[in-house]
């Protein structure tokens, strides 16, 4: 990003951020650690949108979302029954099997709650503390040392999370009195930026001063706009080491929340900027709460920085090929390995990074069919029928008839137990 398109150019540091290595901090439970920050990869986070109150309802979409792929899932604690009900949470996922670390996400009541609820405290692996919902005035500071004294004393990392929906005001308006007295005063929104920075840092500044170690802190200043987070991470980033969480917050629904999370994301992250993610979006009528984490994982391994599931290439087709059949075998092959990716994790090391071609005419099948570990070029309008089948760069069979797709898959399975099935059995 030029200069004359981020408002804060002149509040980046020369160096920053192009070869930025934050601290390294963790977030556990039990013997699960997960590694946030300096040489780790960038972590995949969501967030429960059920009660919390309803203990089997949440625990139940936590466990969707961690089989999904979130390596920490945030839980909103807000009232007394909420924070009653995460231990029981915490026990029945530890009942599944299912060891992700809860965030307890807290506003407005969480010094409160933090205080009075020690189970609930010590059940959570990290607080989210938001520094514009935590009291006005002289309550401000009091009410931010209690919550942070908890994470101390129960040894659990804090993400200082600043959204500029929820801003101090407080802050803001004083920033804004200075600015106005100005002789060449900033413009509102550049102010508005450096009120979020400000609020993040010198947050984590006190924090620091009450105990919380440094390398238990997170940062996170979220927007709703893409242009307005890449502005203010690049200024943070340039400002600090402490691990970054990036997520464009009301991204909206649909295509347009999944855009724009993939756009101000992938600008991040390719300048090294971001140690966790969320993709928060909303979700569309009967979709399910883990397309979020679907869409983080495909930006994260779309960028090369991570492999969750063996990548499907398919063409988008054209006037050669008016059947549906490469199209229904693409979606067949790619819900079947996603599908078998939980257990295929440990049984299969290796194979999220497997590439599978389904291409839909002559044009550019082989060639793709060819650059992929195994692919297959179906017969597009007018050619013969035919599919040819390439593995490890060779063309190894053809096939023909009407159990083309079911052969396909056959194949694809016994390519995954000859290839990394041998690797388990070497171990």
């Amino acid at each position: 990003m030029s200069d004359a398109r981020n408002p804060l150019a002149d509040f980046i540091e020369p160096a920053a951020p192009a070869a930025r290595r934050s601290r390294q901090a963790s977030v556990s439970w039990g013997s699960r650690v997960v590694t946030v920050g300096g040489d780790a990869p960038v972590r995949v986070q969501s967030m429960t949108n059920t009660d919390t109150v309803d203990v089997i309802e949440t625990a139940v979409q936590v466990k969707e979302l961690a089989v999904a792929g979130s390596e920490m899932v945030r839980i909103t604690v807000n009232t007394p029954e909420a924070a009653q009900a995460v231990p029981h949470i915490r026990e029945q996922l530890d009942r599944m099997g299912i060891d992700v670390p809860l965030i307890g996400d807290f506003h407005y009541n969480g010094h409160r709650l933090l205080s009075e609820f020690p189970a609930c405290a010590e059940a959570l692996s990290k607080y989210r503390i938001n520094p514009g919902n935590v009291g006005r005035g002289d309550k401000h500071d009091k009410q931010f040392a209690q919550m942070v004294e908890v994470a101390a004393r129960h040894g659990k990392p804090v993400r200082i999370g600043v959204n500029w929906g929820s801003l101090d005001q407080e802050l803001l308006t004083q920033m804004m009195d200075e600015n106005a007295k100005r002789d060449e005063p900033f413009e509102p929104q550049q102010i508005m930026y450096r009120a979020i920075i400000k609020s993040a840092l010198e947050s984590a500044r006190r924090a620091e001063e009450i105990g919380l170690a440094r390398e238990q802190i997170i940062l996170s200043c979220k927007m709703s706009g893409v242009q307005d987070l890449v502005s203010v991470y690049q200024a943070l980033a340039a400002r600090c080491d402490y691990p970054l969480h990036l997520g464009l917050t009301e991204a909206g629904m649909g295509t347009k929340g999944t855009v724009a999370s993939t756009a101000a994301l992938s600008l991040l992250l390719q300048q090294g900027i971001g140690d966790t993610i969320r993709v928060s979006l909303t979700p569309q009528p009967g979709e399910a709460r883990t397309q979020e984490v679907v869409v983080a994982l495909e930006i994260l391994q779309a960028l090369g920085l991570r492999s969750f599931n063996p990548s499907v290439t398919a063409c988008p087709g054209c006037g050669r090929t008016t059947s549906t059949t490469f199209q229904e075998l693409a979606k067949q092959i790619d819900d079947y390995l996603r599908m078998q990716m939980p257990v295929w994790r440990a049984r299969y090391p290796g194979v999220e990074k497997m590439k599978v071609a389904v291409m839909g005419c002559i044009v550019n099948g082989p060639g793709e069919s060819k650059h992929a570990d195994i692919g297959i070029s179906l017969p597009g309008t007018g050619e013969a029928p035919a599919a040819p089948v390439f593995i490890d760069g060779e063309k190894a069979l053809t096939l023909r008839g009407e159990r083309i797709a079911q052969e396909f898959q056959t194949l694809v399975e016994d390519y995954i137990e000859k290839r990394f099935g041998a690797a388990t059995t070497a171990h």
